[in-house]
């Protein structure tokens, strides 16, 4: 007979999914360990729901094989449905913006329209005071003085409400709007959406839109270290070529 046990482990992402094995000598069992991935396109994480299985006998032992191949197998196919789950296609480069009409953490509605006449840093994370949308965060607040200078504002949107946001812009001083947009209603406007049903998120896109409301770059592959250095650059490229 199994014993199943469900261990919890204070998730720290959104969504986490995984198992846990229970090693075992002579059916005592005497360590586990866990393995999950986390649904955040930043990293691999180790914090997981999962369950783990203490064996009695040897064909009890074949049936926790069975079940983690079955675990790796099901947490393969849900990240290669997450890749496959966005709706539309992106935006691109010389397009008009789609349009929006959200909140943000003040409960102030922004449109793209109150942007125009100048550069447009529209970056869409997964989650607020999560590690790589933190690191993102802040650094686009300390470079928010060169921005600036260069005509550009940020503005960030996530599907959290405005809630979240407050709290997120509270904790780390950002000083710039972060837009909720939890019907996930502009995040398939801009085919960047990952939709797993019960669970939707951003994905980590930015896209820098001209003073005129046109699509100038898109960025699909963020590192949150120096994306904004890497928005400063180009601005600047853009800027000496005589755009915008």
């Amino acid at each position: 007979m199994l014993q199943i046990r469900t261990v919890y482990l204070s998730p720290t992402t959104y969504l986490n999914v995984g198992f846990c094995c229970i090693e075992y000598k002579r059916d005592i069992a005497f360590g586990w360990y866990h393995y999950g991935v986390g649904l955040d396109t930043d990293s691999m994480v180790g914090n997981c729901c999962g369950f783990g299985v203490l064996p009695e006998n040897k064909h009890e032992e074949n049936n926790i094989k069975i079940l983690i191949i079955f675990g790796i197998l099901s947490i393969l196919a849900l990240l290669i449905a997450s890749q496959l789950a966005r709706a539309g296609e992106l935006p691109k480069i010389g397009e008009s913006a789609p349009n929006f009409n959200l909140p943000d953490q003040n409960g102030k509605i922004y449109t793209l329209a109150d942007f125009h006449g100048k550069w447009l840093v529209l970056y869409f994370y997964p989650k607020d005071d999560t590690p790589g949308c933190t690191e993102q965060a802040c650094n686009f607040r300390d470079d928010l003085n060169q921005l600036t200078r260069l005509g550009a504002q940020v503005v960030g949107i996530s599907v959290d409400d405005s809630k979240s946001h407050a709290d997120f812009a509270k904790k780390y001083s950002l000083p710039f709007p972060l837009l909720a947009d939890k019907n996930a209603e502009v995040t398939t406007r801009y085919a960047v959406l990952r939709n797993l049903g019960i669970f939707k998120v951003a994905r980590r896109y930015t896209f820098l839109i001209d003073p005129q409301g046109k699509i100038s770059k898109v960025y699909d592959k963020v590192e949150t270290s120096r994306h904004s250095k890497e928005i400063i650059e180009d601005l600047n490229k853009l800027l000496a070529a005589g755009k915008g």
